[in-house]
């Protein structure tokens, strides 16, 4: 695979920033996180006055073999049909992107079935969806380095519309399951920490999945490199969110990460470029189980702790008004000295 060129945001402005951030007119952290965000978004932008301009939010889809193990509540034919809701308008995400001025892309990296031209659509099929990792490996390795950058090209393209800050999201029935073993392997926690209960399992489906991830990660060597792992258990949408990821860094775009499969794509892109993490913001910790200890892993705090468990993107565009706020406080608000208030002793 090519490599990816990232560096971490220029750190020699940070002390410029926090001075400004401190003299504005309020007591020394009273806007509490907030004042983080603002710090976090003038570094990557390497600027006092940052700017959000074109805020885009992807959602990659794709099918997933090991869905046909009944690891899910929703037949694998709900991923087209969600897509076609998503390009109708219709879906929770369409509702807050309208809501918040965000303009929505829908990737198919690999839904089953052809789609109709649209607007908001990208073709970006790899395949009618990835084998079933319970018997075969998803992918071949060529089709996993060949989606990586397929969503880096997904990337290139949102860059060229001037867009400076981008939401990813995803839809895949099955994803909860390739993006469980994908964290076990890659944070050796155990597997029944990263299996959650996806689109509502009950405790005996909840069983039912772990017994068929279990014995589906029993079947391969252990000692895979981080791309032939990639290969073997993920989907096309993870995948090519890797790619997006990377390659969004790679151009010092400020990146929202949705919930648990988005998290797990950034678990996964870290192990070719850590810095890719320094231009994340964490939008929410999501009701999937193993979503807090992959946070707690990457060391990383959410912005919002809604019980969200939809995925979509829906909580990058929820937040989005918080990033608007930490931007617009460091460019617009007062400082001690140009409002004439005196600060404390």
């Amino acid at each position: 695979m090519k490599p990816f060129h990232i560096l971490p945001p220029d750190s020699a402005i940070v002390a410029t920033i926090q001075q400004i951030i401190d003299h504005k007119t309020k007591p020394p952290g009273a806007l509490g996180d907030l004042e983080d965000l603002a710090l976090k978004v003038a570094t990557i932008q390497q600027t006092p006055s940052p700017v959000l301009r074109q805020p885009h939010l992807v959602i990659f889809a794709a099918d997933h073999g090991i869905a046909g193990e009944g690891v899910s509540r929703y037949p694998p034919e709900v991923t087209r049909q969600m897509v076609l809701n998503f390009l109708a308008g219709g879906a929770a995400i369409n509702v807050f992107c309208r809501q918040h001025g965000i303009v929505l892309r829908i990737v198919d990296a690999g839904v089953k079935g052809s789609l109709a031209d649209h607007p908001q659509l990208i073709d970006a099929k790899m395949a009618d969806g990835t084998q079933n990792f319970a018997r075969e490996p998803a992918m071949t390795v060529e089709q996993c380095e060949r989606a990586l950058e397929r969503g880096s090209e997904v990337v290139d393209g949102i860059v060229r519309t001037g867009c400076n800050v981008v939401g990813f999201g995803e839809m895949g029935i099955g994803n909860t399951s390739a993006a469980a073993v994908l964290m076990h392997l890659f944070t050796g926690q155990p597997l029944a920490k990263c299996v959650g209960r996806g689109t509502g399992l009950d405790d005996q489906q909840w069983a039912r999945k772990l017994s068929v991830l279990g014995q589906a990660v029993g079947r391969y060597a252990p000692s895979q490199t981080p791309l032939q792992t990639l290969a073997t258990f993920g989907g096309f949408e993870i995948v090519q969110l890797c790619g997006a990821m990377l390659r969004a860094a790679e151009n010092r775009m400020l990146i929202l990460v949705d919930g648990f499969i988005a998290s797990v794509a950034l678990l996964v892109a870290r192990q070719w470029s850590p810095a890719v993490v320094d231009y994340c913001v964490f939008c929410h910790q999501s009701a999937e189980s193993g979503h807090r200890g992959l946070l707690d892993f990457m060391g990383a705090q959410p912005l919002l702790r809604l019980n969200l468990r939809l995925g979509e993107g829906t909580g990058c565009a929820l937040a989005y008004p918080i990033l608007q706020s930490a931007v617009l406080f460091l460019r617009e608000m007062a400082s001690f000295e140009t409002a004439g208030v005196s600060q404390s002793p």
